[in-house]
């Protein structure tokens, strides 16, 4: 069906006029928006004439710096900042200390770790899970918890 010139211009005036009243109500829900939030907004002026408030804060975490726990192990040190992890390793037999510090600070494998040690991969990752629970216990213990949670 052709399209005469008249439908053509009935089709224009008629979108026109949709995409105006589209901008229209939209501007109107803007302008809504904006009022409503301003009603429920308060100025910073209004807090400092009141009472002071500080506007910024500075945690504690930031004020006071970290204790520090050196630890000599593998003939290298690692400084620590939780006492009681610090505590919790140095309880640990030497060995077991070598192989968390090359599985967590020296980003060895567990197949590497079982070669230096002459142990197969799976006997050094059953080493390290065992340790782990050690160091758990021992951290629970200096909490004076139960040991009813177990790894």
């Amino acid at each position: 069906m052709p399209c005469t010139e008249a439908y053509r211009e009935h089709i224009m005036y008629t979108f026109n006029g949709y995409c105006k009243t589209v901008i229209r109500f939209a501007a109107i829900n803007a302008w809504r928006d904006r009022s409503r939030r301003r009603q429920k907004e308060i100025s910073p002026e209004y807090l400092t004439e009141e009472k002071f408030y500080p506007l910024g804060t500075t945690d504690e975490y930031f004020e006071a710096p970290y204790e520090e726990y050196p630890i000599t192990i593998c003939g290298q040190t690692v400084i620590l900042t939780n006492g009681e992890l610090a505590a919790a390793l140095l309880s640990l037999p030497e060995k077991n200390r070598e192989i968390i510090f090359l599985y967590f600070f020296g980003h060895y494998t567990q197949r590497e770790i079982g070669e230096m040690y002459g142990r197969c991969r799976s006997t050094t990752g059953y080493q390290i899970r065992r340790t782990l629970q050690l160091l758990h216990k021992e951290m629970v213990l200096s909490h004076g918890e139960s040991e009813s949670f177990t790894l």
